[in-house]
């Protein structure tokens, strides 16, 4: 495995030219999505600045262009008329001042008549590896040309150095604006900490830090913290870091949700209850982001980075890492969130495959499972004796659904565990499966649980098997992302 140096990782990229050997030699790869935003080079993670801006869609993603590492960030951009066949447009912020000189960090978008802003934390270090976060702001008059403006803030002296990912907030109710950071405390516990304004563009102070009744010491920082309305309950969506939970194996880093009522005159979000519930069940999923300003508040659209923070995946070693995951839809039911694949989709459809004849599985297909009742087994990638490939087991006694990926060739990350579960109280009655080249999407029961995770099949395993009483199609994918070199 190549040993990364920090003059390395936190190189400046000067020319396109550097990176496009790199670029010829990962479109090689077998493990290169087809209609999934990745990398153009070395390594994604968190989505950001997520808007519908002036009839397009705008999402942006964290960008170190070297290799499989996280080393000096930049903002990527890609655009989408319908959120499912997305171009690149390239490079958007750069780490160039001394606010960002090691990195432009995570953030959101705000909308407005005259223009499209962006928030992110801007990664300062000194002469001795000291960092500061600074709020920063980009004003992207044209959709096509950044400016950046003065930071809006610097760090708060009375919590550590991690001060990250602002997401910015408009309140119709009161007119104002509001960022909320996540944060660590000095007693080295997360928590999200607020700053207001009348302004979107300046004059911001200290609000003050969040209060959540009951989540006073849960893990050590949340990271990508954000406020929403959703089916009329308020979802506060973050990360928390460094602890483990139920059921997640030996995985410390987290997304999840709480659902109940924010009050931002007293700064309190209430949840309804003590539970903290993970947003997506599968073993790759991190920093979800909903899109900033949709009208319809009965729901609202996520993505997020199908990978983990301190986690490798089997691409490293060809110098890329990294996709997101499709956008959802989601909707509160049965004080649950729900989150469902866009119908869009489906004009990516080809013809069925005829299963009456074959029993190959497209790598890169949309599946659907209508069961019938009683206990279901599905092997995805088996090898041709029938063995290994990914697990999806729904155990009807036990009323539980299980994926298991340790079937498969390669193994990655045995150490946060290979089985993730979810009870199913009222049984199960229906999956929807999105397979690309190096990923898996299961929709549980219209939308009650997601799993999404990377797979890399290797090319011995190819079949598909299934026991129980269930109807199954199969349709191929058309691509929808096209792999451009443009930076």
């Amino acid at each position: 495995m190549k040993v990364w140096t920090k003059e390395a990782r936190y190189r400046v990229l000067k020319d396109p030219e550097e990176i496009r050997p790199l670029h010829e030699q990962i479109r090689q790869s077998d493990y290169r999505q087809q209609y999934h935003i990745q990398s153009v080079t070395g390594l994604l993670n968190d989505p950001n600045g997520f808007v519908y801006h002036d009839g397009v869609w705008h999402l942006f993603y964290q960008w170190c262009p070297w290799g499989a590492v996280h080393g000096l960030k930049y903002w990527y951009h890609t655009v989408s008329s319908d959120l499912v066949t997305w171009k690149n447009l390239g490079v958007c912020i750069r780490p160039d001042t001394e606010y960002d000189n090691k990195g432009a960090y995570s953030g959101s978008a705000l909308p407005t008549p005259d223009s499209l802003y962006l928030y992110y934390t801007g990664n300062h270090r000194d002469e001795n590896w000291v960092r500061k976060s600074y709020t920063c702001l980009v004003d992207l008059k044209d959709r096509a040309t950044p400016v950046k403006l003065p930071p809006l803030y610097g760090p708060h002296p009375d919590y550590t150095e991690h001060q990250r990912d602002p997401k910015i907030i408009h309140n119709e109710e009161n007119g104002k604006y509001y960022i909320v950071l996540g944060a660590q405390t000095k007693e080295k516990k997360g928590c999200v900490i607020i700053y207001t304004s009348d302004s979107p563009t300046q004059d911001w102070h200290f609000a003050g830090q969040l209060k959540v009744p009951g989540f006073e010491d849960f893990g050590d920082m949340w990271e990508c913290p954000s406020i929403e309305k959703i089916s009329g309950y308020d979802v506060l969506l973050f990360c928390p870091q460094h602890l483990t939970l139920p059921g997640r194996g030996g995985t410390v880093h987290h997304n999840g949700y709480l659902l109940g009522h924010m009050d931002w005159d007293t700064l309190t979000f209430t949840p309804d209850n003590t539970q903290f519930h993970v947003l997506d069940f599968g073993f790759d999923s991190y920093a979800a982001e909903c899109a900033a300003n949709l009208q319809d508040q009965n729901k609202a659209t996520l993505v997020a980075w199908m990978g983990l923070p301190d986690a490798a995946y089997p691409t490293d070693e060809e110098d890329w890492s990294g996709c997101l995951t499709l956008p959802r839809e989601l909707r509160v039911r049965n004080r649950r969130l729900i989150q469902q694949p866009l119908d869009e989709l489906r004009q990516l459809r080809g013809k069925a495959v005829d299963l009456e004849s074959t029993d190959l599985l497209p790598r890169v297909c949309e599946m659907e499972l209508i069961s019938r009742g009683g206990d279901l087994a599905l092997q995805l990638f088996a090898k041709e004796d029938g063995t290994g490939g990914l697990s999806i087991r729904y155990d009807d006694g036990a009323k539980e659904i299980a994926v298991d990926r340790s079937g498969l060739n390669r193994r990655f990350n045995v150490e946060q565990g290979e089985c993730r579960s979810r009870p199913l109280p009222k049984g199960l009655f229906h999956l929807r499966i999105f397979l690309d080249r190096s990923s898996v999407e299961i929709f549980v029961n219209d939308g009650d649980a997601v799993f999404s995770s990377r797979i890399f099949p290797t090319r011995e395993e190819t079949r598909f098997l299934m026991d129980g009483d269930a109807s199954v199609r199969i349709w191929p994918l058309k691509s929808a992302v096209k792999d451009d070199f443009v930076v």
